[in-house]
């Protein structure tokens, strides 16, 4: 349930760190967005805006955070943390798919094979639907040497796949999943920014692509192309803007009831281990709404350096927050039959896990539950035990409602992907 908020006073972080918290989900915490991986420079170094470490403090523990960097290589099927892994009663987890470095966003063809992009390694991959006779699946490289082709949709044949600042189609792909032919060029009106640069794309009820342009940096004054979500049509053409003030979403999708669009944004980091939270936010009126980024974060607070003379009132408040530096990911309705009814219309959401908090927070998916007016009622614990004594074991990304109700989550640390299935 969204936390009720209570006034920031002027007092120093100490109490606004002291009123604000995720309610039954967590007791606190602070904003560890995605970013790509690095080492913490000596605190003399000067730190480019656009840096994940910019604006973190020169002493005490903060000095010592940086981002997480996961294997190098997929982890091995046999070595997975499967017996970590918590579901409640009547649910059960199993591997879906291993050896896929750097599995990332996932989209599935109505024939079930399910194609994975990455961040890191420049690769695209198609999971068989079947598994063969030693029961795993197997796994085809369909392209390579990609730049950040973190983003994938399914449309009529074709894979629309997102690198940092291009968005490419290849048709009739499943007669090349042994490597796929020259793609044609869908949409290049993108930023180069490797900060928040790399994408999730879908397609929504409208036929249209919809991409989200993040913002150049932590916490900056972003120009007019960024810190937002266009949509454009499948062939490249007629782009808008349809939502503002969007730090970096890395997951959205649309309410099966309303058809209205709902998506994950990550906050600004070293402000505390605390605030802000993560945010899951509802598009109601595109193309009129701004959302907060750089003056207002997590509905309540006012950014130190961009909110004066604003007020949270001026922006929409998120629906529900969903942990401080939790870097919230790719979320999902479940929209699928095998669950129990109590999670229909419910919001999957798969929470990376925070970096820049010296107690992490996260490495989970959670279920934001509706209430009877459509508004966010509860947000609860799912998929637990990515987080072992304060280290990770995993850090799932996305989550995808399978062709048979089932759940799959991606896991970029480990390279592999779970299903979640209820009765089975």
């Amino acid at each position: 349930m969204t936390p009720a908020s209570k006034p920031i006073l002027t007092r120093g972080l100490a109490a606004a760190l002291a009123c604000l918290g995720l309610g039954t989900l967590v007791p606190g915490g602070s904003r560890a967005q995605e970013t790509p991986a690095s080492s913490a420079p000596p605190a003399s170094v000067q730190i480019d805006r656009g840096s994940a470490l910019y604006g973190r403090p020169e002493g005490g523990d903060a000095a010592k955070l940086a981002p997480v960097a996961g294997p190098p290589l997929a982890t091995a099927a046999a070595k997975l943390p499967l017996d970590k892994l918590k579901v409640p009663e009547g649910f059960k987890v199993e591997v879906y798919a291993s050896g896929l470095a750097n599995a990332r966003s996932m989209t599935q063809a109505p024939d079930g094979t399910l194609f994975v992009g990455t961040r890191t390694v420049g690769k695209v991959y198609a999971v068989l639907p079947q598994a063969g006779p030693d029961g795993k699946r197997a796994v085809k490289t369909i392209a390579s040497g990609l730049h950040r082709p973190n983003g994938v949709a399914f449309h009529d044949g074709a894979l629309y796949v997102a690198e940092l600042s291009k968005i490419w189609r290849y048709d009739d792909i499943a007669q090349h999943l042994d490597g796929a032919e020259k793609p044609s060029l869908v949409y290049d009106d993108l930023p180069k920014d490797e900060a928040h640069g790399w994408k999730f794309i879908a397609i929504g009820p409208d036929n249209k692509l919809y991409v989200p342009i993040g913002a150049p940096g932590n916490i900056v004054l972003p120009p007019d192309t960024h810190a937002q979500i266009r949509r454009i049509d499948l062939d490249g053409k007629n782009a808008e803007v349809i939502a503002r003030g969007v730090r970096n979403t890395v997951g959205f999708d649309w309410n099966p009831k309303t058809k209205q669009l709902w998506f994950t944004d990550n906050g600004r980091d070293w402000v505390s281990e605390d605030i802000p939270n993560d945010e899951l936010n509802v598009l109601t009126e595109p193309g009129q709404q701004h959302f907060g980024y750089p003056f207002c974060h997590q509905g309540t607070f006012t950014d130190p350096e961009f909110g004066w003379g604003h007020s949270c009132s001026e922006f929409t408040a998120p629906a529900a927050l969903l942990g401080p530096h939790t870097a919230s990911l790719g979320m999902r309705f479940y929209t699928g039959a095998q669950f129990p009814e109590a999670y229909r219309d419910a919001a999957f959401i798969a929470r990376h896990g925070s970096w820049n908090r010296t107690a992490k927070l996260g490495g989970d998916v959670v279920v934001a539950r509706p209430g009877p007016d459509g508004n966010v009622a509860s947000v609860e614990p799912f998929l637990t035990g990515f987080l072992q004594d304060n280290k990770y074991a995993g850090r799932p990304v996305d989550v995808l409602v399978a062709k048979d109700g089932s759940l799959l989550v991606s896991d970029d640390y480990n390279g592999a992907i779970y299903r979640v299935s209820y009765g089975q």
